[in-house]
């Protein structure tokens, strides 16, 4: 099954977020049709967690994610985008301040 083409998935999540009140921006335009996504989170309390896309699963329903960065201080999610921009230039950023613990992401763990 193709998967959602990148601009329009970081469009309808940039949507659903703010519309439940949290504030949610695109920081960093990708490729339009296959770039990968990363997740930042501010938690509103001095720290941050970075999500990156999962590796392949061919049975995954929708996008997943790991986590690569958890409950860290902001520098540590900039140092870790600058370090993915000399591998994939192509990525998209996804900057989510939020208190909440569950944005409906999947998340999933190895």
């Amino acid at each position: 099954m193709p998967r959602l083409r990148s601009e329009l998935w970081v469009a309808a999540l940039v949507r659903r977020l703010n519309s439940a009140g949290d504030f949610c921006v695109v920081s960093r335009r990708g490729d339009r049709d296959a770039g990968q996504i990363w997740i930042e989170i501010d938690h509103l309390d001095g720290t941050c967690t970075l999500l990156a896309p999962a590796p392949s699963n061919p049975e995954a329903t929708g996008r997943e994610f790991v986590c690569r960065v958890a409950a860290s201080p902001p520098a540590d999610i900039q140092q870790r985008l600058a370090l993915e921009v000399d591998y994939d230039p192509d990525f998209w950023v996804v900057s989510i301040e939020t208190r909440k613990p569950d944005l409906g992401l999947n998340i999933v763990e190895f």
